[in-house]
């Protein structure tokens, strides 16, 4: 097992050093570092603002969030399973020439991204806490106990994440039934509070038994037997469901409906046929399903923070319908990462097509999948905090968001989304056009409520969507001259 992970960690690594340097990927943690020595030496104000414990349990719930979006392991494996092609074949995929297990690859496949991302982003981020003790005067041990608690909360949600993929692949239903629960339990918590959230996310509650806090060795060792006890239920779960075989699914007899499809998107005019091929392959793929949930997971986590931020922390934040707009427009662009993964491109270098024309067919693609999602839900939160008067604002700045930020990611990355944000150029070049307008947005949404600030914010929200109306149709046209050389599968 100790030489299939060392080889899936290099191949892990030389795919994504394959679209930059392996200098320029090693860059990632290193911003991570700095940005995290950098918030450490700004944490006195921070904790002027905001108590440790509430930052405490925002860093937890966002690590466990993050531990779930990099852990949809029966997703994957199935992808490479079924897209083993040549040169760019996976070692998940060896038991199909092999004499080894699938249940053995597959848990090597967890294993690996278990310490590739601690290695990305976790452990950076702690050395950039011990980098700023001389200046902060943080405690070398607090700050162990932290990366200790938080990798908890990481390993639960990756492993929690496993084991839900897994069940998709099985049934849908019981899938549905599973996430269907586990809103209900953290529902039960933030709504109800009927149980302390350290059940839930045990790693916090470890959190709160060492110092700076406490030391009570008592809780500390039951919630970390609790957190362990959790993933190693949902890993030997997974490992048990998992397929001893992963063949391509069977379609059976299928209609051609391609023509109906391209009928119905005759809008699209030059970009019709590959649309509605894109629609197609959508359909007939199960990844409308698997986008459903990476869109709609995030939205509630939003409504989440924002209901715990008013109740919980009681804090005079003005939350309102357009900053809802904005948000939901940034989180859309999840979407089109899920679109470059549906199939593999290199058979388009065999037809009279470009890159710069699959890219444009999948970004109308986006649109359709998105606009009603994204309206349902803009319009559902509003009535909800009974603030529909700004929906004739609200709708515009998140279909103006959306717009541009499907837009930009595809100038940025092409048909390689996953790969090249891994590239700290793209990367940074990708935080300040996105943070930017995102954070102008959240501002002047704020004081849409101030007396005598009406006309002022109103006037600088659609100066913004102006400029990123403008900027959108600058880097729509420049996707042809960026991307008409890229052949596909480079």
């Amino acid at each position: 097992m100790r030489t299939l992970v060392w080889m899936m960690l290099k191949e892990e690594f030389r795919m994504h050093t394959s679209f930059s340097s392996k200098y320029m990927f090693l860059a990632f943690p290193v911003m991570t570092v700095i940005f995290s020595f950098a918030i450490a030496l700004t944490s006195g104000r921070i904790f002027e603002v905001q108590p440790m414990n509430d930052i405490m349990l925002l860093i937890h719930v966002g690590v466990f969030i993050y531990g779930i979006s990099v852990g949809a392991f029966g997703f994957m494996g199935r992808m490479y399973v079924e897209r083993q092609w040549g040169e760019r074949g996976f070692l998940v995929a060896v038991p199909q020439l092999h004499p080894i297990s699938f249940k053995k690859t597959f848990f090597g496949l967890y294993v690996r991204d278990v310490i590739f991302y601690v290695f990305l982003l976790l452990l950076p981020a702690t050395l950039g806490l011990f980098a700023s003790v001389p200046f902060t005067g943080f405690n070398p041990v607090s700050i162990s106990f932290l990366f200790t608690s938080t990798f908890l909360s990481f390993l639960l949600g990756i492993s929690l994440s496993f084991f839900m993929s897994v069940l998709f692949i099985r049934s849908s239903f019981v899938f549905m039934v599973g996430v269907g629960s586990i809103f209900a339990l953290f529902l039960g918590q933030s709504l109800f509070g009927l149980y302390p959230l350290e059940y839930l996310v045990p790693g916090l509650g470890l959190q709160f038994s060492l110092p700076p806090y406490v030391l009570n060795i008592g809780d500390a060792i039951g919630f970390t037997i609790m957190a362990l006890a959790m993933v190693a239920l949902f890993d030997l779960l997974s490992i048990i469901l998992v397929q001893e075989r992963f063949e391509s699914r069977k379609m059976g007899k299928v209609d051609y409906i391609l023509p109906r499809v391209e009928k119905r998107v005759s809008f699209a005019k030059k970009y019709q046929t590959l649309l509605g091929k894109e629609l197609v392959d959508l359909a007939r793929s199960g990844t409308v399903s698997k986008m459903f949930f990476s869109f709609v997971t995030p939205l509630l986590f939003l409504s989440f923070t924002v209901w715990f931020v008013r109740t919980g922390l009681a804090l005079p934040v003005g939350f309102n319908t357009v900053f809802y707009g904005a948000m939901v427009g940034f989180f859309g662009v999840l979407l089109y990462s899920w679109l470059n993964n549906v199939d593999v491109t290199d058979y388009f270098s065999t037809l009279p097509v470009t890159v710069p024309q699959v890219i444009k067919a999948k970004l109308l693609a986006f649109l359709i999948m998105t606009m009603w999602i994204s309206t349902a839900f803009v319009v559902a939160i509003s009535w909800l905090n009974n603030d529909t008067s700004l929906l004739w604002l609200a709708l515009p700045v998140m279909f103006v968001v959306s717009i541009y930020m499907v837009v930009m990611v595809a100038y940025l990355t092409g048909l390689r989304t996953n790969s090249f944000l891994f590239n700290p150029g793209v990367l940074i070049k990708f935080s300040i056009m996105s943070i930017l307008p995102d954070l102008g947005l959240t501002i002047l949404s704020f004081t849409l409520r101030a007396p005598g600030q009406v006309i002022f914010s109103i006037t600088g929200i659609v100066l913004v969507c102006a400029i990123l109306l403008g900027t959108t149709w600058i880097l729509y046209r420049g996707i042809d001259k960026k991307w008409s050389r890229t052949e596909f599968g480079d």
